[in-house]
């Protein structure tokens, strides 16, 4: 299994929803790289290219290449199991 982890948080330093995500996948033990948008023009070119210049809100959630709009727990578990990002159970 790679080092790197496979989901990226798109978010901003407000949003409230953004920072749920991330607590919510630091609870299941999942790892994140988690991009601030407004701070890092980078991540925010990232996005856009990801997206299609498609942007409606954060966060949006890349897991392994599925985007995902918003904090919606179903849609963000299915493509963790989808991909095989589910942390491995503790011993």
């Amino acid at each position: 299994m790679s080092a790197t982890p496979q989901i990226t948080i798109y978010s901003t330093s407000w949003c409230a929803f953004c920072h749920t995500e991330a607590q919510w996948l630091d609870h299941l033990g999942i790892k994140y790289v988690k991009k601030d948008i407004e701070e890092d023009k980078e991540a925010y070119e990232e996005l856009m290219s990801k997206s299609g210049g498609n942007y409606s809100g954060v966060p949006v959630t890349d897991v392994a290449g599925d985007l995902i709009l918003g904090f919606d727990r179903p849609k963000l578990l299915d493509a963790i199991k989808t991909h095989n990002l589910s942390p491995a159970p503790a011993a």
